[in-house]
C-alpha cells in the first residue's frame, strides 16, 4: 500500500485548526496553498503538523482519532512534535515546487 500522512493546518493566528489525511502530502500543501482545498482556512495556510504511517488506512483512523479530540489535546501534540509551532510549510516542500501530476 501507499504511505499515509495526517496532518493539521492552521490559519496565521492559529484560531482553526484543520485536520486531514493524504497519500502525497507535497502534492496536498500545494493544493491548500493554492486555494483548490475548500478548509475554510482563508489565504493564510499554516502546516503545523504531520505524521507519516505505511499505510494509508493506518493514517485514516489516525485522522477520525485526532478530530475527536479537543483543542488542548490538538495543541499539545503539534507542540511535541513542533516546538516551537513553526510554519512546516517549507519542510513539507522538500523537492523544489514542482508541478502536479
Amino acid at each position: 500500500g501507499k504511505n499515509g500522512y495526517v496532518y493539521i493546518l492552521s490559519n496565521t493566528h492559529r484560531t482553526v485548526f484543520y485536520i486531514g489525511v493524504t497519500s502525497d502530502l507535497e502534492s496536498r500543501a500545494y493544493q491548500h496553498e493554492n486555494g483548490l482545498m475548500k478548509g475554510g482556512l482563508g489565504n493564510t495556510i499554516v502546516f503545523d503538523f504531520y505524521e507519516v504511517f505505511n499505510h494509508i488506512e493506518s493514517a485514516v483512523a489516525r485522522e477520525k482519532l485526532l478530530k475527536k479530540r479537543k483543542r488542548e489535546w490538538k495543541e499539545r501534540i503539534i507542540k511535541e512534535m513542533n516546538p516551537e509551532m513553526r510554519r512546516l510549510n517549507d519542510d513539507v516542500f522538500r523537492k523544489k515546487r514542482r508541478f502536479l501530476p
